[in-house]
């Protein structure tokens, strides 16, 4: 058993569970500003039941994601020990500027949002809901900033074998950050827009969602389409050109490039062969839009695979595979999202059931969404955990040998198959129970 293997493996599995929550706390966070805004302004009892009902999701979600969140980072000071010793100068602001700046905050406002209703002016209620989604935002922010950092190092200098912070701002301010941040932020919000309009769809297709479920369906198909938009473009493409600008062999992976062209096409789909050198087959791909997506230039060369060394290659399969099924999955959402929209400038939306089902059984999916993007991201830096100082076969920690990280892998799991299999039944319980009827109906 390979000891660098099995620590990878374990910071996926971590990472991986614990990244299903951030993503619904921050989108949803923000879909309950927008409904405890309008029950504020119209005095609509509808929005403040809808405000009621999915702030008990979000006050669950929100516990999940910090009891997952605590075990992926005490790992750095385990398997991770050589990284946790170069890089600790630099990565420990951030995360302890997340825990200060972010954490206290999102988890104070929550307590006065939850319980504060009918305790505090509806003013100040309204704030508290802002300040939970804002606190969810910064702290999004700063665990980018020291994953972008891992990406596009800068404002450090290497003084005795260690990385010592220079600039602050350069360090936090770096070449792939404010893209990363925007794209990852826009996905939050897809994320949390499906969540509501999923559980919504539910409640219609059982009947429990009374007069809450249709209106919160028409709210969060409206924004996941505006949503989904922005994940795609803007951010999403400038992230991709940020990629080929700072990352050309993670662009060439994603890409499925082989081979360094002018006028490179877009590959929609292939068959990767593992030969040397290896290939792409079966392609369909989109005469000279590559170029024109990374450089604005029908006619500009992209580098392939095969211009880099080989011990500088990331994982190929699954990173181009990775990427393609996020980008997939995002035209799935624009599609049914303006589905959607559609039905509703019919009158439609809340009388087709079927497409009540679609939602139900799509809503989920932002959250593979999420997960691809994620491992064509950093499968896609690798053999680096630091882009370039820093290999991953460098950074594990000496004296954690494969028995033992095998050993948590299996406690982990577990642990969290009882927490996810909870957090389900949580879940489908309140969205069973539905929200509150109108007072004086029963």
């Amino acid at each position: 058993m390979d000891p660098i293997f099995l620590a990878r493996l374990q910071f996926a599995l971590t990472i991986g569970f614990h990244f299903l929550f951030p993503p619904i706390s921050i989108g949803l966070g923000w879909m309950l500003v927008i409904v405890e805004t309008l029950g504020w302004r119209t005095k609509n009892d509808i929005y403040v039941r809808m405000g009621r009902f999915f702030a008990k999701l979000l006050a669950l979600t929100f516990a999940m994601g910090v009891a997952t969140g605590i075990v992926m980072e005490f790992q750095f000071g385990t398997n991770w020990a050589r990284y946790s010793t170069f890089v600790g100068d630099i990565f420990g602001a951030p995360l302890a500027a997340e825990g200060v700046f972010a954490f206290f905050l999102e988890s104070g406002f929550l307590g006065l949002y939850l319980f504060g209703r009918e305790r505090v002016s509806k003013g100040v209620h309204w704030f508290s809901a802002l300040m939970v989604a804002v606190g969810a935002t910064i702290s999004a922010f700063w665990i980018l900033v020291a994953n972008s950092w891992q990406q596009t190092p800068a404002g450090f200098d290497i003084v005795g074998g260690r990385a010592v912070l220079t600039s602050f701002v350069d360090a936090v301010f770096n070449p792939s950050m404010g893209v990363r941040f925007y794209h990852t932020m826009a996905a939050a919000l897809v994320t949390g827009a499906f969540f509501m309009a999923g559980v919504s769809a539910w409640q219609m297709l059982r009947g429990k969602g009374g007069d809450v479920a249709p209106k919160a369906l028409r709210l969060s198909v409206l924004f996941g389409l505006v949503f989904s938009i922005l994940s795609a473009f803007p951010t999403g493409h400038e992230h991709a050109k940020q990629v080929a600008r700072d990352q050309p062999e993670k662009f060439a992976a994603i890409e499925g490039l082989y081979e360094t062209q002018t006028s490179a096409p877009l590959v929609l789909f292939g068959v990767h062969h593992d030969g040397t050198p290896p290939t792409l087959k079966a392609t369909i791909e989109i005469p000279s839009l590559l170029s024109w997506m990374a450089f604005g230039d029908v006619n500009a060369q992209v580098k392939g695979i095969q211009d880099f060394p080989p011990d500088q290659i990331p994982p190929l399969w699954i990173t181009f595979v990775s990427f393609h099924n996020m980008v997939l999955l995002g035209m799935l959402f624009l599609a049914v999202t303006g589905l959607g929209l559609l039905l509703l400038w019919r009158g439609r939306l809340d009388t087709a059931r079927w497409y009540q089902w679609l939602v139900v059984v799509v809503s989920p999916l932002p959250l593979a969404a999420c997960q691809f993007g994620w491992v064509a991201a950093e499968v896609g830096r690798q053999p680096w955990a630091v882009y370039k100082v820093l290999r991953t076969s460098d950074s594990v920690s000496v004296s954690v040998g494969a028995p033992e990280i095998l050993f948590s892998i299996i406690l982990f799991s577990s642990i969290y198959l009882l927490l996810g299999g909870l957090y389900l039944f949580l879940l489908a319980r309140e969205a069973n129970h539905g929200p509150e009827p109108i007072k004086g109906v029963a």
